[in-house]
């Protein structure tokens, strides 16, 4: 199976301003362009949908794909780069716009998930696909102690009945990272999302898993890159 990427970006970012488009780590134009090069080294990915209503988004991916030829620019409507957009609806646009049959979902806010992890995780989906899973998502393994604000209660009930367990104790969650949403284009259709209902859970370290939210967190993952990522 031929697999599109599913890359949105958009204008307007308020927590991090400018975040995909300003200088990062040596990359003059930002965590895109970092992005976009990890995507091309890829072996796996046959087509790199950029999904965007920014003009420069436009032309940096003409400036590093001349003839298009594996990157494809879709101008996304305005209504679906709103803050008040659905994520339901951007889901339900999205099969109408890319080429293959296979979708991987990934965000330019993930600088140290390379083309190698976007090929491993590929050849992990097909084999999982094998084994009566159908789709991949993924996240780290969590195990924490997490309180429910309004009542000062822990969310998570405790398996040994101890107020305080021992970490390695407490029931084994697993965190999505939003690195990548990997399912076949009829779990789009079907069940309006980007996973089925039995979904493999590719695990990732927390490392390569750094995701960039907030102003602190850019900063956060400029050093990492600087001294663990690449392309």
């Amino acid at each position: 199976m031929k697999v599109s990427f599913f890359l949105p970006i958009r204008t307007g970012s308020q927590r991090v301003i400018n975040k995909n488009l300003r200088p990062f780590a040596g990359f003059e134009n930002g965590i895109l362009e970092l992005k976009l090069r990890q995507l091309l080294k890829s072996v796996a990915i046959d087509e790199v949908l950029l999904s965007t209503n920014d003009p420069s988004a436009i032309k940096l991916a003409a400036d590093l794909d001349p003839k298009s030829e594996r990157i494809k620019v879709v101008e996304r409507p305005q209504a679906l780069c709103l803050d008040t957009t659905s994520l339901t609806d951007l889901i339900n646009y999205v099969p109408s716009v890319v080429t293959h049959d296979l979708i991987l979902w990934g965000h330019a806010t993930t600088p140290l998930v390379n083309a190698a992890v976007y090929d491993k995780a590929i050849l992990d989906y097909k084999e999982a696909i094998q084994n009566g899973y159908d789709s991949l998502i993924s996240g780290c393994s969590f195990k924490n102690f997490l309180f429910r604000r309004k009542d000062n209660k822990l969310i998570k009930e405790q398996q040994s009945g101890l107020q305080w367990p021992r970490t390695q104790d407490l029931p084994d969650l697993f965190e999505v990272n939003h690195a990548i949403f990997l399912a076949h284009k009829d779990i789009y259709i079907r069940h309006q999302n980007r996973v089925g209902l039995n979904p493999f859970f590719y695990e990732m370290d927390r490392l390569t898993s750094t995701d960039i939210d907030w102003e602190e967190d850019f900063k956060i993952a400029e050093v990492l890159y600087e001294k663990f990522g690449e392309l």
